[in-house]
């Protein structure tokens, strides 16, 4: 690979605090060589000039389902990464609810294996935080940490009971690995679909109450007091859940907390009549929870911002709505998405790009969502203006069970790079 020098780029690079333009160098071997107004540049070497466009860390994804092994028809390590290449994400964290589950070390060993050959981008994988994810019993952490696990999820199931979520925690802290919740209760979210208020009322479908989320962080976070490990909110959709939250950090608990795209993006008046490609789950909220979330990563109450692509074939959401498969894809949209906030000043473009870059690589313990020299060369670059509108025919994903089908977007990346190599042009 020839030495590369990205020109007349706009740099933001939280990790830095960098905000300038300037050249990007990358030398042979894919690492970001220098960067900024003063960086050196090259004869021999190859240059983009890329007219002002921003250039920030690639993106890091902290859930997705990938699809493989068995549900190949729904997306696959190909399809997932072009999906996430056009929407400027390099790095991804994928979910064991493949079929077979990964909870054993033969199912990490295969999965790695197979994404090192077909992926095209940096696949950090998870493994269960329960044998079959049936909340019963743990899976080994630490041999499957051993094998290059990155964190554990049981995805959108909970561990509902406190014994065994202590003995987690307690067994978690001891041996260094990353815990991530799903938070419901399932005792009060039997036969929900949807979020308990006017909207459910006039659909006729079984709402559920803010207060089964609630519940979950509120015991999770009292366990954590006492037995102190890395501990991880994969979703909150609530206001109420906020409230915890800041509770908890003000008196010093540590931990970090996510929150999907869609909730950030749509609320329940946007399900219209029966509209299940917004069927999700957490289940999108009021407009008032909507705009409390954003308040919470402006007050850094939240710390990441993530896709929960979840690939639906067309059968299982062509459904009534209570039948119908939970999940939405969501990796190619999420920073065109993200960026609406910066352009209704709803938040700052550092503090968006900071939610899906650095915040997920340091709570994960990864050397990526940086520009630092050095690093690897993984660089979304992207128009803050062009307009697009989201066509699901369009879109790389396998499935195109998109909810934000038709909606007419501002920012749309235009070139990903992996470790230093062009991997997407548009």
């Amino acid at each position: 690979m020839r030495e590369k020098i990205l020109m007349n780029v706009r740099i933001i690079d939280p990790s830095q605090k960098m905000d300038e333009i300037g050249n990007i160098v990358i030398d042979e071997k894919g690492k970001i060589k220098s960067l900024g107004k003063k960086s050196s540049t090259s004869q021999s070497a190859e240059k983009i000039d890329l007219k002002g466009l921003i250039a920030i860390p690639g993106l890091v994804d902290m859930k997705a389902f990938v699809g493989e092994p068995g549900f190949e028809y729904k997306e696959n390590f190909r399809t997932l990464s072009q999906a996430a290449l056009a929407g400027g994400v390099t790095s991804i964290v994928t979910m064991p609810n493949t079929k077979p589950i990964i909870d054993n070390v033969s199912m990490v060993d295969f999965i790695i294996r197979r994404g090192r050959d077909k992926a095209k981008v940096n696949l950090f994988p998870c493994a269960s935080i329960t044998r079959q994810i049936e909340g019963n019993q743990m899976t080994e952490f630490g041999l499957l940490k051993a094998r290059g696990i990155i964190g554990f999820s049981d995805v959108n199931k909970t561990i509902q009971n406190t014994e065994l979520m202590s003995r987690i925690m307690n067994y978690a802290s001891d041996i260094d690995v990353l815990v991530m919740q799903h938070a419901e209760d399932y005792e009060l979210t039997k036969n929900s679909c949807i979020n308990q208020g006017e909207v459910a009322t006039r659909l006729g479908l079984q709402g559920v109450s803010d207060i089964a989320e609630k519940i979950i962080i509120e015991r999770d976070l009292s366990l954590l007091s006492e037995f102190p490990c890395r501990y991880h909110i994969n979703q909150i959709s609530s206001k109420n859940s906020l409230n915890v939250i800041k509770k908890n950090k003000s008196n010093g608990i540590k931990f970090s907390t996510g929150v999907s795209i869609n909730n950030l993006s749509l609320n329940q008046n946007d399900i219209g009549e029966f509209r299940t490609f917004l069927k999700l789950s957490p289940p999108l909220r009021s407009e008032e929870d909507r705009l409390s979330l954003i308040e919470g990563i402006k007050n850094d109450l939240i710390d990441v911002i993530v896709s929960d692509h979840i690939p639906e074939d067309e059968e299982s959401k062509r459904l009534p709505f209570a039948q119908a498969a939970t999940g939405s894809i969501g990796i190619e949209t999420l920073l065109s998405l993200s960026l609406e906030h910066y352009h209704n000043e709803s938040l700052p473009l550092e503090k968006i790009i900071k939610c899906l870059t650095i915040n997920p690589a340091k709570i994960l313990k990864i050397n990526k969502g940086t520009l630092k020299e050095g690093s690897d060369a993984d660089i979304c670059i992207f128009d803050l203006e062009k307009p697009w509108v989201v066509k699901a025919e369009e879109l790389k994903s396998k499935s195109k069970n998109t909810a934000v089908e038709n909606r007419k977007l501002q920012g749309k990346v235009k070139m990903t790079l992996l470790s230093g190599e062009i991997a997407y042009s548009n």
